[in-house]
């Protein structure tokens, strides 16, 4: 295995990123991430430099990154101003970006710990222990640097394992993957130090069973439904024009009205119709929005609300367009609009083009049809409905962003994730949805994903999934509200806790090593 490893360090690094990235949906085989993370600890503390040390970093974040996000290659299908194989370039060019945050990671540890050690000893506590605080470091930059890209931060392997999972609604994600990094690199210390990977393995073990006594309570007698629907409609059939093929099978999806209220949630991207009243009448086309909601008002109850996503404009005083929004709105049994939400982070090269003048002129345009890119909103708020309470939004994407969702003022009973999961074939939509339950630990909110293909789900507060409706298959979820826990502790810190618990990582490491002295 020595010779395995070390012989060529570089490709070793390359081959252990992409094993590490089996742990992740929708494979969730995590014991490989360790196994891959530990074998990449080995390979970088023989690293004669710091430089040496970056490189191995880097090499293991391109091989780990291009498994991981190979789904990026599929939003390139699904449009004809680039052609589909630049979305394979995509993909790689995305991994050898990321790459740079584990290469900063392996370098801060290694000059920090690891010159100080004997050249001629083993992986020791203290270099582990320096290691997983430079990767909560570095993880968090990731989630923020150029408008942040925090897909799949490594503490989500364990939405496997849910118990362990729960950890993040105390300390967060970010922290939970620095712990992960600790915990893959006690492997190596089995054979000489067999107390400290004992006794990970106990807290991960005691986590587990923990679990079982830390479940979200049921929904309370007499508690609104939510109803979810998927229509299974697909990009391709959206690119034909079908915007009234898909309401007709939004409102055929969204059931029969009952004595109970009904909060019936649909997925982003498929009207096409707008909805605001006041715009200048060029902009219908003859289909007036009063009509529209209408017709989604005659399938409700008269306490019954629709959530759903649409875009929306804003126009100057000569009544030409001078912004757009991707949007949700809320519209009630008398086709009232209750309340409206814009999409705050919105993604580069999918809802606008950053640097147009130097990408433009080189073939490159947004993914997402039309010719304006979409406007910022304000940020996390939450829409107030009569029967329901403060619904908080998260449109797609944003739901990945950890500490970054909830209205703070108005704290939701909980967040309705509109998404459009079509884009990005078959590993995507999974490792959207243990985005979305790590969101649910951390914040302790119950969260329900409408997506056009899947997978939709309603999200308890705890993180477990009470309903889905697979991927690529049209169905409804009607379920019970599920309630909303107490603030955690990371819902009421924040990402600080990822800095204490870098800190206190490293104030171990430094503690330890002067010991040893």
């Amino acid at each position: 295995m020595d010779r395995l490893l070390f012989r060529h360090p570089a490709l070793a690094s390359l081959c252990l990123g992409a094993l590490a990235a089996t742990g992740f949906a929708p494979l969730q085989l995590w014991p490989l991430t360790l196994v891959g993370f530990a074998g990449w600890i080995a390979i970088v503390h023989r690293a004669p430099t710091v430089r040496r040390a970056l490189w191995l970093g880097w090499v293991f974040g391109v091989g780990h990154f291009t498994v991981n996000n190979n789904w990026f290659q599929h939003a390139f299908d699904f449009q004809d101003k680039m052609p589909p194989v630049l979305g394979y370039f995509a993909a790689v060019g995305l991994a050898l970006y990321l790459a740079v945050y584990p290469a900063l990671a392996a370098g801060l540890a290694w000059r920090v710990a690891r010159r100080d050690a004997d050249q001629g000893t083993a992986v020791d506590l203290p270099y582990l222990l320096m290691l997983g605080a430079a990767w909560i470091v570095t993880e968090w930059l990731r989630a923020v640097v150029f408008t942040g890209y925090a897909w799949d931060p490594i503490g989500l392997i364990w939405v496997a394992k849910i118990g362990i999972a729960r950890l993040a609604a105390w300390v967060g994600t970010y922290a939970l993957s620095g712990l992960t990094i600790v915990a893959a690199g006690s492997l190596l210390l089995v054979r000489r130090q067999v107390a400290v990977p004992a006794s990970i393995a106990a807290v991960m073990a005691l986590a587990t069973v923990s679990a079982r006594w830390t479940d979200a309570p049921p929904p309370a007698p007499g508690a609104p439904l939510i109803r979810v629907v998927q229509p299974n409609i697909g990009n391709g059939e959206r690119s034909r024009g079908a915007g009234e093929f898909a309401l007709r099978r939004l409102i055929r999806g969204s059931g029969t009205p009952g004595p109970t209220p009904r909060l019936i949630v649909w997925p982003e991207g498929l009207l096409t119709d707008f909805l605001e009243d006041d715009y200048p009448n060029y902009v219908y086309g003859g289909r007036w929005p009063e009509v529209t909601r209408a017709r989604i008002a005659r399938v409700l109850g008269p306490r019954d609300v629709v959530m759903t996503s649409g875009d929306t404009l804003a126009f100057d005083r000569n009544d030409d367009v001078v912004g757009a929004a991707n949007s949700v709105l809320a519209i009630d049994a008398r086709a009232r609009v209750l309340g409206r939400y814009d999409k705050a982070h919105l993604v580069p090269y999918g809802e606008y083009l950053p640097i147009p003048w130097l990408l433009k002129p080189l073939g490159l345009a947004r993914l997402v049809p039309g010719d304006m890119d979409f406007s910022p909103g304000p940020g996390p708020r939450a829409i107030r409905l009569p029967g329901f309470g403060d619904i908080g939004v998260q449109v797609c994407y944003e739901i990945v962003f950890s500490g970054q969702i909830v209205d703070e003022a108005h704290r939701p009973r909980l967040i309705f994730n509109p998404s459009n999961d079509a884009w990005f074939g078959s590993w995507g939509p999974p490792q959207h949805l243990a985005q979305a339950r790590m969101r649910a630990i951390e914040e302790g909110l119950p969260i329900v994903r409408a997506t056009p293909t899947g997978i939709s789900a309603v999200i308890a507060a705890d993180g477990r999934l009470i309903a889905t409706v697979p991927h690529e298959r049209a169905g409804a979820i009607e379920v019970p509200m599920p309630p909303a826990l107490v603030k955690t502790p990371f819902a009421r810190v924040g990402n600080w806790m990822a800095l204490v618990v870098g800190i206190g990582l490293a104030m171990l490491a430094v503690a330890i090593r002067r010991r040893q002295r």
